[in-house]
């Protein structure tokens, strides 16, 4: 006989006992006896449908399933619900290309994906030609017909390198496509800035992003200068304080990226960034070390881990008016905005799973981001590596291989199995770059992801609920359903 498991995610806070029910997607707060009993019905493996009924547990889980809560059912085939609207997607609602315009750099950060420590990639002198940059800029106009706004982005290496090309090819988009929203933007390490080069991206309103990981010592550990191989903080620095006094409305715009390499003292970044006056209206980006395509372990140390997670806590300390904002950390905002957006309305309330679907993660190759190398070739996004046959979708003189993106867009189903048994899977952050071994999409690989991603889910499950007993209101949300009786 078939089992009658209910596909739920039992957890549980200082304050209260939840479950989460996959089908329904409600996280329902119960009382500790029925979590008790429900955790025991799990881990004895007995099917709900064989409750006698007679007990005041059966009885409650019974009005449970009335109301569409505890099904056993599951995704039966994993395919993507943009799939059958690719061609479509991908002839009109393309958002923005990002030129690589060199993969040259005038830094060898220790970190970087082109500085030797990831798969087959690595710094040359490859450059785009104008022809090769114009083509793709006229590309994503004539796939972009449904879309109000779209952007062009430039991307290295450092881009700077070739700000002549980036003129020439904002010039262009602006004198053919002026009828149409166009916004621009850029990476950039931040050392190449001249009284030219600003004025030129505060005409044209750049969004512009500077890697920056903290103060000199901390900064100089990663990101050195290529010839001499000395840090580049002094450098940067210097710029900034130009930047900011030359253009300080548009200086507020500006965002910095930080990468966290977690076995530096946490507490000597959080101060530099909090300290000093230069960020007061600057938004931070901060990311790990990318471990996708990495020769190499990067290791966190616990020194580290247990700083940050202090500075969590504070953060929700302020979020529940125990704590002014300005103790708050600049480097751990994203993580309730991360939270917040994961429980947004747009977690929507379903009756059940349905029968086709994939797991949260990938986004449509192409559509949200398309990444052009030097040579024309298209990729999903400037986070994989261009030395992957697989993840190489097109070229802007023969458009998409929408064979190739079909296999990233639906990369849930080489782990088909083990997804759809998954309670993380509305919530899963993988897309194909975490099973791409250059040669194709692993199974094995992409399967030693999913832990960490559970794991994660796990935490902003019981910080979502625990933030929501202390009584805070997040905007937008659909909270918990409690469940009565």
């Amino acid at each position: 006989m078939e089992r009658d498991t209910p596909f739920i995610h039992l957890f549980k806070t200082p304050g209260g006992y939840y479950i989460y029910d996959i089908n329904t997607n409600r996280i329902i707060k119960t009382q500790e006896s029925v979590y008790n009993y429900l955790c025991l019905k799990r881990d004895n493996e007995i099917d709900i449908g064989e409750s006698s009924g007679n007990n005041e547990y059966d009885i409650l889980i019974e009005k449970m399933k009335g109301k569409g809560l505890l099904s056993s059912n599951k995704v039966k085939e994993i395919i993507h619900p943009e799939d059958s609207l690719l061609e479509q997607n991908l002839a009109s609602k393309i958002r923005m290309i990002t030129l690589q315009v060199t993969q040259q750099c005038n830094l060898r950060c220790e970190y970087c994906a082109y500085s030797g420590g990831y798969l087959n990639r690595g710094h040359a002198n490859a450059r785009m030609s104008f022809e090769t940059a114009k083509n793709g800029i006229d590309f994503l106009i004539s796939h972009s017909k449904d879309v109000d706004m779209v952007n062009v982005g430039f991307y290295g290496g450092e881009p700077l390198l070739e700000f002549e090309l980036i003129k020439k090819c904002v010039n262009y988009t602006l004198d053919n496509y002026g009828g149409k929203k166009i916004t621009f933007g850029m990476t950039t390490n931040g050392t190449l800035f001249t009284k030219e080069i600003l004025d030129f991206l505060s005409m044209h309103d750049f969004l512009i992003i500077i890697s920056l990981d903290g103060p000199k010592e901390i900064h100089d550990v990663n990101r050195k200068f290529a010839v001499g191989g000395c840090g580049t903080f002094d450098k940067v620095n210097k710029n900034l304080e130009i930047f900011r006094e030359s253009y300080p409305e548009y200086f507020k715009k500006v965002r910095f990226n930080v990468v966290m390499d977690r076995k530096n003292d946490f507490s000597c970044m959080n101060e530099f960034f909090n300290s000093d006056d230069i960020f007061t209206d600057s938004t931070l980006n901060t990311s790990d070390i990318s471990v996708n395509y990495s020769k190499k372990q990067y290791q966190s140390s616990d020194n580290f881990d247990i700083k940050f997670k202090y500075e969590v806590f504070k953060l929700y300390l302020n979020k529940v008016g125990k704590l002014d904002k300005r103790n708050v950390s600049k480097l751990v905002t994203g993580t309730y905005n991360r939270m917040k957006t994961s429980f947004s309305k747009e977690r929507l309330y379903t009756k059940k799973l349905p029968d086709k679907t994939h797991h949260s993660g990938p986004c449509v190759p192409g559509a949200q981001r398309l990444f052009m190398d030097v040579n024309g070739n298209f990729y999903p996004c400037e986070r994989v590596s261009e030395s992957s046959e697989v993840m190489r979708i097109g070229h802007v003189d023969m458009g998409f291989d929408y064979e190739k993106i079909r296999k990233i867009l639906n990369v849930g189903k080489i782990t088909e199995k083990s997804c759809i048994n998954c309670w993380a899977f509305r919530f899963c952050t993988l897309c194909a770059a975490s099973a791409d071994d250059i040669e194709g999409l692993s199974a094995e690989m992409k399967s030693k992801h999913c832990n960490a991603v559970r794991a994660t889910q796990e935490e902003a499950f019981k910080d979502y609920c625990t933030l929501m007993e202390f009584g805070h209101s997040f905007e937008d949300n659909n909270g918990y359903y409690v469940l009565e009786g």
